[in-house]
């Protein structure tokens, strides 16, 4: 069963990951290209490596 807590601040800390990025290309004046492109990019990746790691599943009851 996946946690609904859990995604969300999973995916709220993701959103600031990429909110960051997009600050950090600007400043450095990257293409729109990249601007785009990898803010995406570092969000799929950092939501399929935490639910590889199981980081959304509850924890079974004993």
């Amino acid at each position: 069963m996946v946690s609904k807590p859990r995604v969300a601040l999973g995916m709220l800390v993701l959103l600031a990951l990429a909110g960051g990025l997009i600050a950090l290309l600007v400043s450095l004046d990257a293409g729109a290209f990249w601007i785009k492109t990898l803010p995406i990019a570092a969000m799929v990746g950092g939501a399929v490596l935490a639910q590889s790691l199981g980081l959304f599943n509850k924890a079974p009851k004993d």
